[in-house]
């Protein structure tokens, strides 16, 4: 993509993106660099390729113990948080619809989608209150309204309560001073997505140009013929959390190239 001049428009800002070594994350955090914001990144393993200029954190951000861990370091080294992007997902339960999913398969989805934001969330916001001052994204997705039965059932409904936390959150907290967003890509073409693809492809003995038509006829079409790029979401997420977007929040803005049929 074009490498557009942002005039350092988060210059001072103190940003975290969960999961934000890898895919989408990575591209979330690279944008925020890029607008001159000081960056922490944090997931469980560290990033392939290192960036001097972002900080990064390990954390299982599915444990209750790391979340805290991570909040403490954070306010302890930065002395507050400006921006907070909730990107971490996992959707790793097995297909096959209910009766193929355990109360663990279930407890994990939901502690990574939904628990982590929420933790995470409750130890940032007193700070961003006591300055009126902040934003917090949360990344969902379109399975939170189009949800897929037979292969992420668990992520979908963990998502769905995602995007009605925040919009309860936005509610409490937006008088207060802090701007709560909700962002719901469709498919997006991530490294794992590409490597998902060619397995797919190799189980079909097909191309992966057909295993990628056979995913978008999965989900009903995509309009616009394509999954999304990460730098897109990315470029997106850094209108949201700059000043440009002052007046946005309680919203839940769909990425999906047109992927959910209805209004």
């Amino acid at each position: 993509m074009e490498q557009l001049n942002f005039n350092n428009e988060l210059s001072g800002k103190i940003t975290l993106v969960t999961g934000g070594t890898k895919g989408t994350g990575r591209a979330i955090a690279e944008r925020l660099l890029q607008a001159g914001a000081t960056v922490i990144v944090t997931a469980r393993n560290a990033p392939e390729k290192e960036n001097s200029n972002m900080h990064f954190i390990p954390s299982d951000l599915s444990k209750a113990e790391d979340g805290q861990k991570l909040v403490s370091e954070v306010l302890s080294t930065y002395g507050r948080l400006d921006i907070l992007i909730n990107n971490l997902g996992s959707s790793v339960t097995p297909a096959g619809g209910f009766a193929a999913l355990t109360d663990e398969d279930w407890e994990s989805t939901l502690q990574a989608n939904l628990l982590a934001p929420v933790r995470l969330d409750r130890g940032f916001l007193p700070q961003m209150i006591e300055r009126k001052s902040g934003v917090i994204i949360h990344i969902a997705s379109i399975q939170g309204k189009l949800p897929l039965y037979d292969s992420t059932l668990p992520y979908a409904a963990s998502k769905a309560a995602l995007i009605n936390y925040s919009k309860s959150l936005s509610n409490e907290v937006t008088p207060k001073g802090v701007r709560v967003l909700t962002v719901s890509p469709g498919w997006i073409n991530t490294t794992a997505s590409k490597a998902w693809l060619g397995e797919i492809a190799r189980n079909a003995n097909s191309t992966v140009e057909e295993a990628r038509q056979g995913v978008m006829d999965a989900l009903g079409g995509i309009p616009f013929g394509r999954p999304a790029e990460p730098q897109e979401v990315a470029e997106f997420i850094g209108f949201l959390v700059s000043p440009r977007a002052a007046y946005l929040t309680g919203t839940n803005f769909v990425m999906d190239g047109g992927t959910v049929p209805t209004i």
